[in-house]
């Protein structure tokens, strides 16, 4: 069994894809950066490649799925969950992406591939100005206010997130000796947002401030 010129010309094609969207990756200092996307759509690619020379292409696709499976795990381990919110989902996604192109390519549907390459780069690259913008115009914020208290506390600042245009929700409260704690998840404008931090942390009756 000999590989072919057009299975040679698969895998730079591959390693093309595979650095195009690496390199945004990268650019962005994520987990699964330049090397790591690169290697997963040329090992796509052989793995497809393979699968219809080892099969002599009769059940290409038993090997094919396995990638899906593989990746899976790939885009399992990228993905890690902070206190407040789940990150590594884009990065998990393009890695699902990046395999998905390897397979194109290893099949032969050349035009597609790279078709679905431009639209991926597009998504990276210019869909995080409009991600900027909405965010900017909605941010979710964990607050959490510790001070002396008293029976008004934790209602006069939830009447400082109503005055600052801010939607809220309590998540918990607890009272300590005469400190009372409490926590908020609030939704709003970035600008609201800072208006509102910069009266709490000019308000003398908080002990602590977490923000």
């Amino acid at each position: 069994m000999e590989f072919s010129q057009i299975d040679l010309i698969k895998i730079l094609l591959s390693l093309l894809i595979g650095g195009m969207i690496g390199a945004e990756r990268e650019f962005r200092n994520k987990s699964a950066g330049f090397r790591t996307i690169i290697l997963i759509t040329l090992g796509s690619t052989l793995f497809t490649i393979l699968s219809y020379h080892i099969g002599m292409g009769t059940a290409p696709e038993r090997i094919a799925s396995n990638i899906v499976v593989g990746v899976g795990f790939l885009g399992a381990g990228v993905i890690f969950k902070t206190e407040h919110r789940v990150n590594g989902l884009t990065t998990a996604s393009a890695i699902w992406i990046a395999a998905a192109l390897g397979m194109g390519i290893g099949s032969g549907y050349y035009a597609i591939s790279f078709f679905t390459t431009v639209l991926v780069l597009c998504i990276l690259y210019g869909f995080t100005l409009m991600e900027k913008y909405i965010d900017s115009a909605h941010q979710s914020r964990n607050y959490e206010i510790v001070c002396h208290y008293n029976h008004e506390t934790l209602n006069h600042y939830e009447a400082l997130f109503k005055e600052h245009h801010l939607k809220f929700q309590r998540i918990k409260q607890s009272k300590k000796g005469d400190l009372i704690s409490g926590s908020w998840n609030v939704h709003g404008s970035a600008n609201n947002h800072e208006k509102l931090v910069s009266v709490l942390l000019k308000d003398e009756r908080i002990t602590e401030f977490e923000f």
